[in-house]
């Protein structure tokens, strides 16, 4: 499949003991702390790319359940040189649909993507994220958990 013109951000959460815990992720090919992220394929949804995603870089199984974000980032088309000539020249920005994921176990099974994670909670995690796109999504995620709006 070729590349869709869309990026995806996932944000794995758990509540344990009345405590909101975010899995931020550390890739293998940069030094930086993130959460899932990845590109769409041509023919998915959104949210099919943040289940494919989260299950290849996470294991996150895909009947967990995902909600939908209201962040939405533009991602300069210069991070992905190789897909410029497929998406043409106009092609300068595309979009980032972010999701959140519930999951009951903090155990992942991760990709060469990433060479580790850690459970953190929000202050910790906001202090640790390299892009503004992850600390929005974080936001908006932690206060929906905060406000009941997430069931």
């Amino acid at each position: 499949m070729a590349r869709a013109k869309y990026q995806v951000l996932v944000l794995p959460y758990t509540i344990q003991n009345n405590i909101i815990k975010y899995a931020v992720f550390h890739r293998s090919d940069m030094q930086v702390l993130q959460f899932i992220a990845g590109g769409g394929e041509d023919g998915e949804t959104p949210l099919q790319s943040a289940k494919r995603e989260a299950y290849e870089e996470a294991g996150i199984k895909y009947d967990n359940k995902y909600y939908s974000l209201e962040t939405c980032c533009s991602i300069s088309t210069e991070c992905f040189k190789a897909y410029r000539n497929i998406w043409g020249k106009d092609c300068l920005v595309i979009p980032e649909y972010a999701f959140v994921v519930n999951v009951t176990s903090e155990l992942m099974e991760l990709s060469n993507e990433h060479t580790d994670y850690e459970w953190m909670d929000y202050e910790t995690a906001k202090q640790k994220l390299r892009y503004d796109s992850n600390k929005v999504a974080l936001w908006e995620v932690d206060n929906k958990i905060r406000r009941g709006l997430l069931a």
